[in-house]
């Protein structure tokens, strides 16, 4: 393992950071772009870019167990390239379906639905590849790197896919997404990984139920992902009514609802570029509290725009979500890396992927009933509900009382 800085961080490392960085901005892009033109192009409301965003999000629920299988068992960075591809491949075709005027809103849930299930096989493997190419000593600082550009990709893909979409049409958003997607598959050349061993090869159901009962058994991990959850139901019930409810009741142009989005990701670059210096001032504890309590405090200026429209409180609301959550990455995914030994980093990775991103398109259901029922503000009602329920629960766990880092697991 040839180590390139005083970091400790190889080259293949900063090939992979690249990667990260290349594919998370063409996540963004299409993830911002797709419900604006449902909205300006399509003529959707409020319940329609809900199912959506659902959609969007189902692939999480369904592929992340057997993906993380296979990054136990096949090459991480063989399925990081073919999830790639399938996203590049996905957004491609709508590019497609916009200028033969032939996109509609079941076409586009369906290759949302697609190109999600790249995401997912990028996302799930990504964090086990990490700990074959870095030393675990360097783990929170690699983390703390990847987790740095992927905020980039958030600060800036939204806003390029607002931008692109105001601009110059919904087909020049979509044609950069597919364009930077090829090209992460490139930066994933010439990565190295060490050989699977026998053990690698097992049943699939034996190693899932290994992977659910080493998390769910685990007294730092299981409040953990409990937390996870409800935060995730509480981010998109919010999130996949907020384009249409931006647009409709707060009056905000595509720009502004591209910019808000991209706050976001401001957010996140601020909180991944502090994350160092608040690892030397806080315990590890409260580096993992610091997100769900964000989490609570954003959830409430949102509500806050039912009786105050202005453009500020989206922006302050998406920077906290922003800030807050990616302390908590850095930090939780650290402490999974660190308590979980290698052989099982995949399907330990891919079960907390399946429970907490699978959360997604329930929360997102649940911003559809209430936004076609009640209307969007209830959604905001109804998701600062849910983020107050998972700071409570973190705040009450023995995860929040970790003074230092654990130590690092035996071989399995």
């Amino acid at each position: 393992m040839h180590t390139t800085s005083s970091t400790g961080l190889t080259q293949s490392f900063h090939r992979l950071t690249l990667s990260n960085l290349l594919a998370h901005s063409a996540e963004q892009i299409g993830l911002a772009a797709t419900p604006i033109i449902a909205v300006l192009l399509l003529h959707a409301g409020a319940g329609t870019t809900a199912i959506l965003q659902a959609a969007q999000t189902l692939p999480f629920l369904l592929f992340a167990i057997p993906l993380g299988l296979l990054a136990d068992s096949r090459s991480r960075t063989r399925l990081m390239a073919g999830g790639e591809i399938i996203r590049a491949i996905s957004l491609a075709s709508i590019m497609y379906m916009v200028v033969s005027g032939t996109l509609t809103v079941p076409l586009l849930a369906a290759m949302g639905f697609v190109g999600t299930i790249g995401t997912v096989a990028y996302s799930v493997t990504a964090p086990s590849l990490i700990p074959s190419i870095v030393d675990k000593r360097h783990l929170i600082a690699a983390n703390g790197r990847i987790e740095l550009v992927r905020s980039i990709a958030f600060a800036s893909g939204p806003a390029l896919g607002g931008a692109l979409v105001g601009w110059t049409g919904a087909n020049w958003a979509f044609a950069s997404a597919a364009l930077l997607s090829s090209m992460a598959v490139i930066a994933l050349v010439g990565i190295p990984e060490p050989r699977l061993s026998a053990s690698s090869l097992r049943h699939p159901i034996a190693d899932m139920r290994e992977g659910v009962h080493f998390l769910l058994s685990h007294p730092l991990l299981r409040p953990v992902v409990l937390t996870a959850v409800v935060f995730n139901i509480a981010w998109y019930c919010l999130q996949s009514v907020y384009v249409a409810y931006a647009i409709s009741n707060l009056g905000h142009t595509s720009t502004q609802v591209g910019i808000a989005l991209a706050t976001y990701g401001v957010g996140m670059l601020a909180g991944a570029t502090a994350a160092p210096l608040i690892r030397k001032r806080a315990s590890f504890g409260q580096m993992v509290i610091i997100g769900p309590i964000a989490g609570f405090a954003a959830s409430l200026i949102m509500v806050t725009t039912i009786w105050l429209p202005l453009f500020i409180l989206p922006l302050a609301t998406f920077f906290l979500l922003g800030a807050g959550p990616i302390i908590w990455t850095i930090s939780t995914t650290t402490l999974r890396q660190a308590v979980t030994p290698d052989s099982m980093l995949g399907r330990v990775s891919a079960v907390i992927t399946s429970a907490t991103a699978g959360a997604r398109p329930l929360g997102a259901g649940i911003g559809a009933l209430l936004a076609t029922a009640a209307g969007t503000e209830w959604c905001l009602i109804a998701a600062a509900c849910g983020f107050f329920i998972q700071a409570a629960i973190i705040l009450t766990s023995a995860t929040a009382n970790i003074i230092e880092q654990p130590a690092l697991p035996q071989p399995a």
